[in-house]
């Protein structure tokens, strides 16, 4: 779909003054493209099948019209039910995009609720007896719901599936199917995906009569104001890399990823040995747990924050100035996603990746991907000699025991954004750097932004 030359301003895309009056609190004048794109199809009422990443301002695209029609068709809520439904893959994302509803149609009486894993379900049960205006959901937790006969979709008005192609990868592609055959015929519905293979097309087709087209941002291109770089090395002695980088580099605020969630677990152990303050944030973590390290990252109570894929999925927190890739993914496109969380607003980030010999066909499939060769990068000077120098953790770091699985609840990979085993919650899952935290040390590697 070609843009309108002529659509600069919010104001140019026909929405009401209470929508404008919440996007100008928030400072917001000029839509994003994919905002150009969408926002007036769907004021007319059409179906929409979108590409766009995370991070190009789809939520606003298609909750700003989606609260227009709100309040050009007054109705009562139904009982147990929700006039508008947003499926998320991860309870972050479904987090975040209920804060942006909610801050959009701040000026309107619409109420808008979460459902996920992680949290008693009798609570959301009980807000769900009145009936919403807006329900943002994750597909298990939606199943459980229905299936406890508290909640029916049966007056569903629109419907947005968001991140299709992650909830593939999740697994829930079996429930997408079911929650298709629950919801009515006649409805709005819009549908976005990172990506649009076959199968993620295909279900498209499913959801989706007579659609718009619209797409941003194409996968395979990497921020332009993202620089980035390889360091080859041997997986034993990351660890040791990350730690001495994070003392050396000056950090607003850094993500590492890593592709298992015991291996960000392992990560944030070295790093509270040698006093910098992080948190992971992955799938075994509780709900709240997950909340109070992503408030303490967004605040700047800590600056990295180690996560998997799937849990840092719709994570936009202002600010990041590096990523670091402690595993390369092994699907190219999710590197794409990783670095993409830096160099956002106008700003500069840095993207490193630790490369180990196994690796390396990864990284040949991400430049052919994104058609760019990642600078190389020699270690720190002296890496030997100040790895053997760096404190170890003061108990060992536990391994994967798979006798856990078999005490306690069963853990689904596939699920990871959704389902969290139990266990206490620990008083501090964090600490603040100490004086060897993070910025102390400059200068003992070469800056990354020299070339």
């Amino acid at each position: 779909m070609i843009e309108s030359p002529f659509v600069t301003k919010f104001t140019d895309l026909g929405l009401a003054d209470p929508l404008l009056k919440a996007l100008a609190s928030k400072g917001y004048s000029d839509p994003t493209p994919i905002q150009r794109q969408s926002i007036p199809p769907l004021l007319q009422g059409r179906d929409l099948c979108g590409i766009a990443q995370t991070g190009t301002g789809k939520t606003a695209a298609f909750a700003l019209p989606s609260l227009q029609y709100f309040m050009n068709n007054p109705k009562p809520r139904p009982l147990a039910g929700c006039r508008m439904l947003v499926l998320s893959p991860t309870r972050e994302l479904a987090s975040q995009i209920a804060t942006s509803f909610r801050d959009y149609g701040r000026f309107l009486q619409l109420s808008v609720e979460t459902v996920f894993g992680g949290v008693p379900v009798g609570r959301q049960i009980s807000k769900l007896r009145a009936g919403v205006d807006i329900l943002v959901a994750t597909p298990g937790r939606l199943l459980d719901l229905i299936d406890q006969r508290a909640l029916t979709l049966k007056d569903v008005e629109i419907f947005v599936l968001d991140e299709a192609d992650q909830m593939l990868d999740l697994g829930f592609i079996h429930a997408l199917k079911r929650i298709d055959k629950l919801l009515p015929r006649k409805r709005q519905t819009l549908f976005f995906s990172a990506t649009m293979p076959k199968t993620i097309a295909e279900l498209g087709d499913r959801f989706l009569t007579d659609p718009v087209k619209v797409a941003v941002t194409p996968v395979a291109s990497t921020a332009e104001r993202v620089k980035q770089f390889a360091i080859h090395i041997n997986q034993a002695e990351k660890q040791a890399l990350l730690t001495l980088t994070l003392q050396a580099e000056p950090i607003d605020r850094a993500l590492v990823f890593t592709r298992t969630k015991h291996g960000a677990d392992r990560v944030v152990k070295h790093l509270h040995a040698a006093g910098i303050g992080c948190a992971a944030i992955h799938g075994n973590k509780s709900q709240p747990q997950r909340t109070q390290a992503l408030q303490a990252f967004r605040s700047g109570e800590i600056k990295i924050l180690v996560a998997t894929d799937i849990a840092a999925r719709g994570i936009d927190v202002s600010g990041v100035s590096h990523v670091f890739n402690f595993e390369l993914p092994n699907v190219p496109e999710q590197y794409v996603h990783r670095i993409g969380r830096t160099a956002r607003a106008g700003r500069e980030g840095i993207a490193v990746s630790f490369v180990a010999e196994d690796e390396r066909p990864y990284l040949r499939a991400i430049e052919r991907l994104t058609r760019v060769r990642l600078d190389p990068m020699p270690l720190p000077e002296n890496f030997d000699a100040r790895k053997a120098a760096l404190p170890k953790p003061s108990a060992p770091v536990r391994q994967h025991d798979p006798r856990a699985q078999q005490r306690g609840p069963r853990a689904n990979p596939a699920r990871e954004g959704e389902r969290t085993p139990g266990g206490d919650r620990p008083k501090r899952p964090f600490r603040r750097g100490g004086k060897s935290g993070v910025g102390a040390h400059k200068g003992a590697v070469r800056k990354f932004g020299q070339r």
